[in-house]
C-alpha cells in the first residue's frame, strides 16, 4: 500500500538502497547541518522540499504541478566534505540540479569501498564520502504549482528523522 497514494509516494523512508529510483533535479535545499554523533564521524543532514512527483500539464494547463514534500536527508560517517558556494549576482536559494553516487577516485585501501557523493547545485557544489544515507518524508506531499513549500507550511526549518506515516 503506498505512503501517500495521491501522489504516487511509496513509503515514508528511503535510503541508499533506493537511490535508482529516486530524484533530486529541482529540490530546494532550506538547511545543513553537520552533526558530531558517538562515533568517529559525523553525519550531514539537510532541510529540504522533496519533489515526490512532477505532473505534465493537461491541455488547456501549460504548467507543470508538483507533488512537493518536506524531508529531511541524512548522510551518515560523512568524511573529505569539500565544495563550493557562488551566489554573487544571485539569490541565496540552494537548489539542487542532480545527486550523483560516483566510485571513489582514491588509492585509499581503508573505506575504499565507501562512495563519494557529489550534490550539483545551481549556485553550489558539495563532494563527500559517506557510508549511505537515509530521507525522511515529514508530511504528506502538497500538490501545487511551486517545487518549493512555504515556511510557514513546511512547519519551519527541521531535521526531524520522523516520517509523516
Amino acid at each position: 500500500m503506498d505512503a501517500h497514494a495521491e501522489s504516487g509516494l511509496e513509503k515514508g523512508v528511503w535510503s541508499d538502497a533506493d537511490f535508482e529510483r529516486m530524484g533530486w533535479h529541482d529540490v530546494t535545499i532550506h538547511a545543513l547541518s553537520v552533526e558530531r554523533t558517538d562515533a568517529v564521524l559525523p553525519r550531514l543532514l539537510f532541510d529540504l522540499d522533496y519533489v515526490v512527483r512532477w505532473v505534465h500539464p493537461t491541455p488547456p494547463e501549460t504548467y507543470f504541478s508538483f507533488w512537493v514534500a518536506p524531508a529531511t536527508l541524512v548522510f551518515e560517517d560523512v568524511w573529505d566534505l569539500e565544495g563550493d558556494l557562488d551566489f554573487s549576482g544571485q539569490s541565496l536559494d540552494m537548489e539542487i540540479d542532480a545527486l550523483h553516487r560516483l566510485p571513489p577516485k582514491d588509492d585509499r585501501p581503508v573505506g575504499s569501498e565507501v562512495p563519494l557523493w557529489h550534490i550539483e547545485g545551481h549556485a553550489f557544489d558539495l563532494r563527500f564520502r559517506a557510508t549511505g544515507f537515509r530521507q525522511f518524508i515529514r508530511q504528506p506531499p502538497r500538490l501545487g504549482r511551486r517545487r518549493v513549500l512555504g515556511y510557514a507550511e513546511r512547519g519551519g526549518a527541521s531535521f526531524a528523522e520522523m516520517p509523516f506515516m
